[in-house]
């Protein structure tokens, strides 16, 4: 199944809407506050970064912004790991969103790897 770039913008902003509510929920003890924040930051990002790499200039610079939406989705997945792990949140509550997290870092490094390619 391919996913157009719009399809993707769309995703990405939606993933960070559900972080955002990820991050309301967390409870106020200050190691969710600060796990969270940090979820909270590259979570967004993603979107944010992805939506800047739909306006890059050239190949290269295509590639080089997507590496960042890469290593936040990544980032992201790690710190929904430390908040299952510190038990946080449970495995449960977490499933969707990290399965997601997983999903979204696959198709952006897939989609890196190929432009790497034709580069």
């Amino acid at each position: 199944m391919s996913t157009g770039p719009e399809e993707l913008r769309e995703r990405t902003k939606a993933f960070a809407i559900r972080i955002v509510r990820m991050y309301r929920s967390l409870p106020r003890s200050p190691d969710a506050r600060v796990l969270g924040k940090q979820l909270l930051r590259c979570g967004t990002s993603v979107a944010a970064n992805y939506r800047a790499a739909c306006r890059a200039r050239s190949r290269q610079e295509w590639i080089s912004k997507i590496g960042i939406v890469v290593e936040e989705a990544d980032e992201t997945i790690f710190w929904l790991e430390m908040l299952q792990d510190c038990g946080i949140v449970t495995e449960k509550k977490l499933a969707e969103i990290l399965k997601e997290s997983h999903e979204l870092c696959a198709i952006f490094t897939a989609a890196r790897r190929t432009a790497k390619q034709l580069n």
